[in-house]
């Protein structure tokens, strides 16, 4: 980790942290989803970053990856839980950050959030050179099942390298053998998800959330001007609102096509396949020689 890299991830990090303390002040029933991502990206842009990948925001069941269409009019309503979760970049160099907003009028999600903020707590006062990513699962799971519920088990934590969201270690919110070990000089994403329900999370519904993970085999039929804004993101999370300035034939050809050649993954909604309510809570740290930096706090 050298000196700009650290820096990038620095700024990155003041910037991703006024984001989410925006998106939840903001976030209120009758409120457009899209208005709060398309809101969160602008401001980082005039802050002179850009996205790490698309800003998300899941309700409810829906635990990570809901990311607003750009005809999407879609409200939050009274009794949501809702997740913000954002990343920004600076020179390719990722903050991930994440919280979770409870419009019930009674609060009836507090404990719910209470319980993914505290594990996120004692996973980050777990943090230390040396120490394996099974003891910070352990110490999140710990927390999580002593408020009466449970983690999500098939979502970790993760790594965040130069232009790339999700690098090793992954870092479960479950206490497991193995997996490898935290190390000085490493940037990296803690996230809890508690849910009030079996704890696993799988697929449904349209993605909109992409990312090139390999040159196109073909080109023909693809769209230059597609693939052009495609290539600018350099291998990060892409949304497709992010194509609204092209033809919207050409970009929904272009990405099935990219798709059926598996150069684009596609990445649809996230959700607990009881459908109960989901809270999440993220930071990125820095583990430098004097301990743990918490990027996004």
């Amino acid at each position: 980790m050298d000196s700009h890299a650290l820096d990038c991830h620095r700024r990155a990090g003041r910037i991703a942290k006024e984001c989410r303390e925006w998106a939840v002040e903001n976030i209120k029933p009758g409120v457009k989803v899209r208005t709060i991502l398309e809101t969160i990206e602008s401001t980082i842009r005039e802050r002179g970053a850009a996205p790490g990948f698309p800003a998300q925001s899941s309700r409810n069941h829906i635990a990570a990856h809901y990311c607003s269409s750009p005809d999407d009019d879609v409200e939050y309503e009274e009794g949501d839980c809702v997740k913000v979760d954002l990343g920004v970049h600076v020179d390719g160099y990722i903050c991930d950050t994440a919280a979770t907003v409870d419009l019930s009028p009674d609060g009836r999600w507090s404990t719910l959030l209470r319980a993914s903020k505290d594990a996120l707590a004692a996973a980050i006062a777990t943090v230390g050179d040396g120490v394996a990513v099974g003891e910070i699962g352990a110490a999140v799971e710990r927390t999580i099942l002593a408020a009466g519920y449970n983690p999500v088990r098939n979502l970790t934590g993760h790594g965040l390298g130069r232009w790339k969201v999700h690098t090793p270690p992954q870092i479960p919110n479950y206490g497991e053998r193995g997996g490898g070990r935290l190390r000085e000089g490493m940037v990296f994403a803690i996230e809890p998800f508690a849910c009030n329900g079996r704890g696993y999370i799988r697929e449904r519904g349209k993605a909109e959330v992409f990312m090139m993970v390999r040159p196109p085999r073909n080109a023909k039929g693809l769209d230059r001007g597609v693939l052009r804004e495609i290539d600018s993101w350099r291998g990060l999370p892409i949304a497709r609102r992010y194509f609204s300035h092209l033809d919207r034939d050409a970009v929904e050809t272009t990405i099935s096509k990219l798709a059926k050649q598996g150069s684009l993954m596609r990445y649809p909604p996230l959700v607990e396949e009881t459908n109960v309510m989901v809270a999440q809570f993220e930071h990125s740290i820095h583990l430098g020689p004097d301990g743990v930096e918490i990027l996004t706090a």
